[in-house]
């Protein structure tokens, strides 16, 4: 493989879902912000989003900041990718998620998340009164038990900005209404730091017993008009499950064409069809996985939740496609779904990734609830709805499984520098 045809693909998977400034009920009808070409089902509480074009604004992270994990939430065109409550009129309006009619209600993301690090602007009119909800119950009726609620309200009786309601007061936080500000948020099991235009104003180790160690991420829209933008997260934790030097922790899958090498501390995929499968299966994840597709147009994937493969079935999982065609050079029409589709079940929305470049994919899974970024652009926001199936590629499948790195055919020339698994679940 010449130097000319390495470039590198980022590619990262991860899984996660849950929500409260007082005692509204957050469980209104809500809609889906799914894709354009993504069908979103009827199921209680959600509706079919509007479908909508896509403009592609790029995330504002840098290339290290891609490597290391980081999506962006907010696409900065639409609500792809949230789950809307119907109550309130969300909507984007100059670059920003924007509330200021309706009824109270948090905008939430689908998944949950355990350990993370956040990053959000955030802008609140004069008294009125917002937050970010972390590691939330969807019906977050307390917020000393069902949440934690970062407090935007300087005018707040007890919790003023900064601090988490109904459990831990900050002090000394200057008045952010009026004007944009930045959060930074840290959480790390039962820690929790958060810091306001980078002066760190929460250091909180909650030793309650309503400790909340996984849930969504909220926005709020209490009271005036709440603004949000760059809506950024990284989930910690991720493990390596290619050490670099050797594939001994894999197996390839009985009757595979595929050679699987490791090159300069490079996991080489060539030739095909072909599938290099791991020992250990996961059910819900984020995965981290960077790679390189060495050619123009070359196929390949990464199957998640696979059933163990055989000579006669080698890859019933779902898959992660890698594929950067597009057609009439239009990056809305992905070649066989694009990179980041979830083949055969929903297309990527927008191809992100060049061929011969270094890219980064992300994508969660968690129960029926998939998703997937790549260079931290969402472009699959999809919902299994098909009946139970212990095999994926005939219905829904919610059980672990193994996951397998494809060789597609004899032009198969992939290189991958990283696979970082971050299993979800290990909290209730």
């Amino acid at each position: 493989m010449t130097d000319f045809r390495r470039t590198l693909i980022t590619l990262f998977i991860a899984a996660s879902s849950a929500l409260g400034c007082g005692s509204a009920d957050y469980s209104k009808d809500r809609a889906t912000a799914t894709s354009a070409t993504t069908e979103a089902t009827d199921t209680p509480d959600t509706l079919p989003a509007v479908a909508e074009s896509v403009e592609f604004v790029a995330p504002p992270l840098t290339a290290d900041q891609i490597r290391e994990g980081w999506i962006s939430l907010f696409d900065g065109r639409s609500l792809f990718g949230w789950d809307v409550p119907k109550v309130t009129n969300w909507h984007v309006e100059d670059g920003a998620i924007v509330a200021d009619s309706g009824e109270k209600s948090l905008l939430l993301t689908p998944f949950q998340f355990e350990d993370f690090e956040l990053r959000c602007s955030f802008h609140l009119v004069a008294g009125g009164n917002s937050g970010l909800f972390l590691r939330t119950a969807e019906n977050a009726a307390n917020p000393a038990k069902d949440t934690y609620e970062l407090n935007i309200c300087d005018s707040h009786a007890t919790h003023k900005t900064g601090s988490l309601v109904g459990r831990f007061i900050a002090e000394n936080v200057p008045s952010v209404e009026g004007d944009w500000h930045d959060f930074r948020v840290l959480c790390e099991g039962p820690h929790i730091q958060v810091w306001l235009d980078e002066k760190q104003i929460v250091d909180f180790t909650d030793t309650s017993d309503a400790v909340r160690l996984t849930g969504r991420l909220g926005l709020q829209m209490n009271q005036g008009r709440a603004a949000y933008r760059n809506v950024l997260i990284r989930p910690l934790n991720f493990r390596p499950l290619f050490n670099g030097k050797d594939i001994n922790d894999w197996r390839v899958v009985p009757g595979s064409k595929s050679l699987f090498t490791v090159v300069d501390s490079l996991l080489q995929v060539s030739n095909g069809p072909g599938f290099l499968e791991t020992a250990e299966t996961f059910g819900d994840f984020a995965m981290k996985v960077e790679a390189r597709i060495n050619g123009d147009g070359l196929n390949g994937g990464v199957f998640f939740r696979a059933k163990p493969g055989t000579e006669k079935a080698p890859s019933h999982g779902y898959e992660l496609q890698l594929h950067n065609g597009f057609k009439v050079d239009d990056r809305s029409k992905p070649v066989d779904s694009g990179t980041g589709a979830i083949f055969r079940r929903v297309p990527a929305r927008y191809v992100v990734a060049n061929d011969h470049e270094f890219l980064t994919a992300v994508l969660i899974a968690q129960g029926d609830r998939f998703a997937s970024w790549v260079n931290g652009y969402q472009v699959v926001n999809w919902q299994d709805t098909r009946e139970l199936n212990d095999n994926p590629r005939e219905g829904r499948r919610l059980a672990a499984g193994h996951l397998s790195l494809q060789g597609h055919d004899l032009t198969t020339d992939l290189d991958f520098r990283s696979i970082d698994i971050c299993p979800f679940g290990k909290f209730p």
